[in-house]
């Protein structure tokens, strides 16, 4: 099992500048669904500025004026129609940034999935694909309160208080003045508790990643531990890890209440002040306006003053969305070493490359370097015609199984290694894809059935060609022996075929493709001497016009090729043509 974890104790980086400006600049991706969200509150602030004055307007008349009721419902149906419409937007304002952080939590993990294909398989051996995997799911999914909740709020809650108190100034310049010195101090404050709340957040975010990438690790090897008698064990390490997320959990919501206790102080000491002055105005123990206050500015100054305090009380319901979205920035250029570019495809373009038949092989002062085992290869050559068949021969852990990922891209290297004539580095990614299949040493099935995955090799090839394939690949020699054929379902890995069916299994998806250039990593390690025989009189065959490297120990799979590679023990690779029945006299392994 791949396990990495990192220390309990240690503490996440903080967000710095550039990783804001990152995060602003992803609103880009769903700028319009994000421009309507941000519009909306604006546009509902001003229509309840209208159904407050309208309201007051109403009972004005309808307590100073005595106005009869049949007079108003003109004005009553106008209210009406103000608070369905203000709750239409409020639908729409919702529903758009909704949209819009889907959209941008897409582009992102877009952007991640093109970052662990640039970084291959190297790369993320070293790391726990739990936690990868959490990287790309539970973080960016932690960005979604950003984008459709945060962003929007704090647009209005610059905006609208102060607008709507210095709209009230020629109302009442007291009142005005009153909300526009009380309003910034809920900003404050709550900035002061929201350090405490991203802090919080990012040792929540990286508990919850310690937690995935630990439980499906676990989860994975769950089989091993069991044969080991680790299980146990290892299920105390997961319930410490489950108690700590709980524990970091909880830390995040005794500063959410705190913000929420602090705006609901302020606010409600705001509009306490507002209807303290209006009260003592009414009964004449104050007068600081020089001029009679009528019912109907009373009205609207008191309907408004809550209003005022609405945008930000909505900014601090959301505020904790913005402290998880600067925790899961921080984790996330934490996990991948950098943030992907803003505008970064899903793959880097590449060299056009569409080889018209077979390919050769070219490497030059090749080199491969691994942390664990050191130098595998030390200034290697290796040259490959187009349409020869080579078998590759060495000892086990010489580096032959490291060649076959090197010359597939699935393996960082030193020196220069060209396809075709076209350097391996610059050709793109998919024409590479297309045109070179390899199987290695340990093939990779899926939960499905035998069908679905050999259909992997080409989703669009009928039922007939895939019957061709899984019969060429000797498929079809225990599938036919099965209840359901083709059809039957098999686990994860394979499980429910034995090594030999299932490197048969991947073997078919090859014949469904045209590869320009095929390499196999021990084909037939699992096969019987019957089989392994068929097998490659089929690889043969398929490989007529095409480029063949096979990584083999069967001295009777050399002998079908028609050049040996052979790697040395100074990691050098050594060619020759050599005649099959020689290769049995010198005994090479």
């Amino acid at each position: 099992m791949n396990t990495v974890e990192p220390a309990t104790g240690a503490k996440p980086a903080r967000t710095n500048p550039v990783m804001m400006k990152w995060l602003k600049a992803r609103g880009r991706v769903g700028r319009r669904a994000m421009g309507l969200a941000i519009v909306v509150p604006l546009v509902s602030a001003c229509l309840t500025v209208a159904q407050a004055y309208l309201l007051a307007t109403i009972l004005h008349r309808a307590i100073v004026d005595q106005a009869p009721t049949a007079s108003q419902a003109t004005a009553v149906l106008g209210l009406a129609g103000l608070v369905a419409l203000r709750a239409l937007l409020a639908w729409i304002g919702e529903a758009a940034g909704i949209r819009a952080a889907e959209d941008i939590k897409q582009a992102i993990r877009k952007d991640l999935f093109a970052a662990l294909m640039r970084r291959g398989p190297d790369w993320m051996r070293q790391r726990a694909s739990g936690e990868l995997a959490s990287q790309i799911l539970d973080q960016v999914e932690a960005l979604d309160g950003y984008f459709s909740r945060f962003v929007p709020a704090m647009i209005a809650a610059a905006v609208v208080p102060v607008a709507i108190a210095i709209g009230l100034m020629p109302v009442d310049l007291v009142v005005g003045l009153l909300l526009l010195v009380t309003a910034p101090l809920i900003p404050l404050f709550m900035a002061l508790a929201g350090w405490g709340a991203e802090a919080a957040s990012r040792q929540h975010l990286t508990a919850l990643s310690r937690l995935s990438g630990m439980f499906a690790d676990r989860l994975r090897g769950l089989l091993v531990l069991k044969l080991f008698g680790r299980a146990e064990d290892e299920i105390v390490r997961v319930r410490g890890a489950s108690d700590e997320f709980a524990t970091r959990t909880l830390a995040v919501l005794r500063i959410a209440f705190l913000s929420s206790a602090v705006l609901e102080f302020f606010a409600a000491l705001g509009v306490a002040g507002v209807a303290l002055y209006v009260g003592l105005t009414y009964i004449g123990l104050l007068d600081l306006r020089g001029a009679e206050l009528g019912l109907q500015a009373g009205l609207f100054c008191l309907l408004m003053a809550p209003e005022v305090y609405m945008p930000l009380r909505t900014l601090a319901a959301h505020y904790h969305d913005r402290a998880s979205a600067k925790a899961a920035v921080t984790n996330l250029a934490a996990a991948f070493g950098s943030l992907p570019a803003v505008d970064e495809a899903i793959a880097t373009p590449g060299v056009p490359w569409a080889p018209r038949g077979a390919i050769a092989v070219t490497a030059r002062h090749l080199t491969v370097d691994t942390p664990d085992r050191g130098a595998i290869f030390a200034d290697a050559m290796l040259d490959i015609e187009a349409s020869d068949s080579v078998a590759l021969l060495g000892p086990s852990g010489i580096g032959k199984s490291t060649l076959i990922e090197v010359l597939a891209r699935l393996r960082g290297h030193q020196g220069r290694v060209e396809l075709g004539g076209v350097a391996l580095a610059d050709i793109d990614e998919a024409a590479l894809r297309r045109h070179v299949a390899a199987l290695g040493q340990r093939s990779r099935l899926f939960h499905g059935t035998i069908a679905s995955n050999i259909r992997l090799g080409r989703v669009d090839a009928t039922d007939a060609e895939l019957r061709a394939a899984a019969e060429r690949a000797c498929v079809l020699d225990f599938a036919d022996r099965l209840p359901e054929g083709l059809d039957t379902p098999i686990g994860e890995r394979g499980r429910g075929l034995s090594g030999g069916e299932a490197q048969r299994v991947a073997l078919a998806r090859i014949f469904l493709r045209d590869p320009a250039l095929v390499l196999l990593d021990e084909p037939t390690a699992y096969l019987d001497r019957e089989t392994e025989a068929r097998v490659m009189r089929a690889v043969l065959d398929f490989a007529a016009g095409r480029t063949l490297l096979i990584a083999t120990h069967s001295m009777a799979v050399a002998q079908l090729m028609n050049r040996i590679c052979e790697i040395d023990g100074q990691r050098r690779i050594v060619s020759r043509v050599v005649a099959p029945t020689s290769l049995v006299m010198q005994g090479v392994a």
